[in-house]
């Protein structure tokens, strides 16, 4: 058997976090299996569906790395075969027209709620077409049910889950302006595409003996079915935008690698061992659906965050600072001295958890000085050091060679003659030249700041502290 997965997103809002985690099952599936991963936009709900949805899916999906091998496909543009299949039900006698009209429905439904009874279509247009062929007016299109006997849904994650055809109606296939329902295009699109293998969510599940019918009523071949728990928040409910961020774009601009999150995704319901930490190639070797847990996962921002920093501290270099770059930009970094902002990148790399973190911290290496934080001033910045500091000034004036290894030896000279700890002249001297008391190593962030802005901002620090000593 060739192997086929799909990710069939609706394009009627962002492309939701649960759904990339979908969208990477289905994509390591296939492609540990060497097999064809499908990727189709389900547009037929035309109210909701938008452009600006369809755009941010297929950016995410870029964004993500998650190639497809054929897509992406619009429902849109398959009505015509969705038209024909509806004809080839209602001709084999496996659906009919049913002219219930709305007031009937709900009368029913109010019924049967009012006699605890689940609410179902009672069947009432069900019969030979012979019998309907005098009725006129407005009617949609349903798939006879079968009265009796059950469905067995053979599941890689849940085993065999058995459904009785009595807990079913007649679901509709066709709507009365003719358009298809979601059912329907859903099973012809799986059966043209040859998908070997369904994975979705497990609220998926109950659609799925439905489909089956549809699918028995095509006289077609069943898909391997996959049910992959949902994801929950930190409380146990389902992920919303209560719990955070849920649009994968939103955490591309929150500073997330995207490798970083397929990583944190894959994890979530799906393990190997002890191991956190995948890479792509890792992942797309040792995923199995056999290893999909049958309860929801928790998502955890904090857990995220820390597998974020690992990969920032361990991605190659060029390959992090492309992706840091709009961040600096966006703050109106000048970037354009490439060695310098690599470097920048890679001082900053263990510092961090996120690239807008990593953006925001670097801003005094560009320039870009807004000036002493008052609590790192009131700590540091005090009368005691004004003689050191200045002494610092008067070195690094003088040095031409500046270089980190050159930094490091005056800043330890000084505090060597005055008799001083490293660290009582090395954190003044960081909180002059950058504003605030964290930085990378004291020497990297001199030679990272530059000559000129460092003795600019001594000389701005040198004079505050004498403003504070003499209004004491």
């Amino acid at each position: 058997m060739t192997i086929a997965t799909r990710f069939p997103p609706s394009p009627t809002g962002d492309l939701h976090i649960g759904s990339v985690r979908t969208a990477l099952y289905n994509y390591l599936f296939a492609r540990q299996q060497e097999g064809r991963f499908v990727f189709r936009l389900e547009d037929t709900d035309r109210e909701r569906s938008t452009e600006q949805a369809v755009q941010n899916i297929l950016a995410g999906m870029n964004w993500l790395g998650l190639d497809y091998d054929e897509g992406p496909h619009y429902q849109t543009a398959r009505f015509a075969r969705y038209e024909e299949k509806i004809a080839e039900l209602k001709h084999s006698g496996h659906a009919y027209k049913c002219y219930c009209t709305k007031q009937r429905l709900d009368s029913l439904r109010d019924e049967q709620v009012a006699s605890q009874l689940t609410p179902k279509y009672d069947g009432h247009c069900r019969g030979s077409q012979e019998n309907n062929h005098d009725k006129s007016g407005s009617f949609v299109m349903r798939l006879k049910t079968p009265l009796d006997g059950h469905v067995i849904v053979r599941d890689e994650i849940r085993g065999d889950v058995k459904i009785e055809n009595s807990q079913l109606d007649d679901l509709i296939i066709a709507r009365s302006d003719g358009t298809p329902t979601y059912h329907l295009t859903v099973v012809v699109d799986d059966i043209d595409m040859e998908i070997s293998h369904v994975i979705r969510g497990d609220d998926h599940l109950s659609n799925t003996a439905r489909q089956i019918h549809i699918i028995n009523a095509l006289n077609a071949q069943i898909p391997v079915y996959a049910h992959i728990p949902m994801i929950n928040g930190t409380d146990g409910k389902r992920l919303s935008k209560r719990h955070g961020a849920v649009s994968v774009l939103e955490y591309r601009e929150n500073g997330i690698l995207p490798e970083a999150l397929l990583n944190y995704l894959a994890r979530l319901g799906w393990s190997h061992g002890d191991q956190e930490i995948f890479s792509m190639d890792e992942m797309r070797e040792l995923f199995s659906l056999s290893a999909v847990n049958k309860s929801a996962a928790a998502f955890d921002p904090d857990k995220l965050l820390w597998v974020n920093q690992q990969y920032i501290q361990s991605m190659e270099i060029d390959r992090l600072a492309s992706y840091a770059a709009p961040f600096f930009l966006a703050r109106g970094l000048d970037i354009e001295a490439r060695e310098k902002f690599v470097a920048v990148v890679d001082a900053q790399r263990t510092r961090v958890k996120d690239l807008m973190e990593m953006a925001d911290k670097s801003a005094p290496f560009f320039g870009k000085f807004s000036g002493h934080e008052e609590s790192a001033v009131k700590k540091h910045l005090r009368g005691v050091v004004a003689e050191p500091l200045q002494a610092l000034r008067e070195r690094l004036s003088e040095l031409e060679d500046w270089s980190p290894n050159k930094l490091q030896a005056i800043v330890e000279q000084v505090a060597e003659e005055r008799e001083l700890k490293l660290g009582k002249i090395a954190q003044p001297l960081r909180v002059a030249v950058t504003g605030g008391s964290a930085s990378p190593g004291i020497e990297v962030t001199l030679w990272l700041v530059g000559r000129e802005q460092c003795l600019e901002r001594l000389d701005i620090a040198l004079q505050l502290i004498r403003d504070r000593v003499s209004s004491a």
